[in-house]
C-alpha cells in the first residue's frame, strides 16, 4: 500500500495530534519534503517528537524516512500522471466537464490499481474457500455498500448459489437469527464504523456463524467483530468522490471473490452461467 493510502486508512483511529499530521499530508503531500521536522510540528501546532510517533504509526523510524519514501512516491505517481493531480483532489465549482472527468477516472482508477496490488491472497483464498462451501450466503451493507451486496448477490445467484441480500436492519437481523451451521455473512462498510452493519456482524458472532467484513479502515469496529476482512484503498474526497471510488474497490475485490469461487467448481460454473444466459435470452412469443 502506499504511504499516502496507508496514512489515509489510518486517519479515522489517530488520536488528535497525530490526526492533525495526518490531515496536513492527506491534503499536500509535498509539505513533508517542503518542510524540516521542526516546521512540520509547528504547523501542526504539536511537537517534534509526536511526529517521530507519528512517522512510527505509519510504518517509519523517523521523518527522514517519510521524507524518502514520500518524495520517491509523489515522483512515481507524478511520472504516470504529468498533470498535477493528487489523489483525492475534489471536484470544484470552476472544474470543466473533462476536468470532472479526469478526476474521476484518476481516483477510481487508482482505487481498484491499489487496491488489488495489496489485496491479502491468502485472506481472499481462504474467504473464497468458505464462502465457497457455505449453504446460504447472507449479505449486508449501507447505502453503497447496499449495492455492492446485491451486485454479489446477483454473480453467486448466477451459479447456483443460495445468497439474500438485505434492504434493511430489521431483515439483516431477522436472517442472521436464523443462521444455519454451514452459513457464512458478508458484510459491507467503508468506513467500517457503520452502526448497522457493525450490529449485523455482531449478530452473527453471537449466533456462531462464520463472517467475512470488507473495509477500508484496518482498525475498525467491523474488523474486530468479522472472522476474516478484505480490504480496500480509497482516499476519500469531501466531494464524495471518495464514495464512488470506495464503491469501485469494493466491487472489484467482489469480482476477485467470484471469480475465486467459480473456479473451484469450473465446469459446473460454466454450465451454470450459460444456462442463466439462455433463459434471459428467451423471448415472449417464441
Amino acid at each position: 500500500m502506499s504511504i499516502q493510502s496507508t496514512i489515509h486508512s489510518l486517519l479515522p483511529t489517530l488520536p488528535p495530534t497525530a490526526r492533525r499530521i495526518a490531515e496536513l499530508i492527506v491534503a499536500d503531500p509535498s509539505v513533508v519534503l517542503r518542510n524540516t521536522i521542526s516546521e512540520l510540528a509547528q504547523k501542526c501546532q504539536t511537537s517534534e517528537p509526536s511526529v517521530v510517533r507519528f512517522c512510527r504509526t505509519v510504518g517509519f523510524s523517523g521523518y527522514v524516512q517519510l521524507r524518502l519514501a514520500l518524495a520517491t512516491e509523489i515522483g512515481r505517481e507524478t511520472a504516470v500522471e504529468p498533470e498535477p493531480r493528487r489523489f483525492g483532489d475534489d471536484i470544484s465549482p470552476t472544474d470543466s466537464l473533462a476536468d470532472a472527468v479526469d478526476k474521476v477516472r484518476f481516483t477510481e482508477l487508482m482505487a481498484i490499481e491499489e487496491t488489488l496490488a495489496t489485496v491479502d491472497l491468502d485472506t481472499l483464498g481462504r474467504a473464497a474457500e468458505q464462502l465457497d462451501q457455505a449453504e446460504r450466503i447472507l449479505l449486508y451493507g449501507i447505502g453503497a455498500g447496499a449495492v455492492v451486496a446485491e451486485d454479489f448477490r446477483y454473480k453467486l445467484s448466477r451459479i447456483g448459489r443460495t445468497a439474500i441480500s438485505y434492504p434493511d436492519l430489521h431483515g439483516a437481523l431477522m436472517g442472521v437469527a436464523l443462521l444455519r451451521p454451514n452459513d457464512m455473512v458478508v458484510a459491507f462498510s467503508h468506513s467500517g464504523e457503520t452502526p448497522e452493519t457493525v450490529q449485523f456482524l455482531r449478530a452473527a458472532k453471537a449466533a456462531g456463524g462464520a463472517s467475512l467484513a470488507m473495509t477500508n479502515v484496518r482498525k475498525s469496529r467491523i474488523v474486530t467483530e468479522a472472522d476474516l476482512s478484505l480490504f480496500t484503498v480509497v482516499r476519500e474526497t469531501a466531494f464524495r468522490s471518495g464514495a464512488m471510488a470506495s464503491r469501485i474497490a469494493q466491487l472489484a475485490l467482489v469480482d476477485c471473490l467470484f471469480v475465486a469461487i467459480a473456479q473451484r467448481s469450473y465446469e459446473s460454473t460454466i454450465n451454470a452461467l450459460e444456462r442463466t444466459r439462455s433463459a434471459v435470452q428467451q423471448r415472449p412469443g417464441r
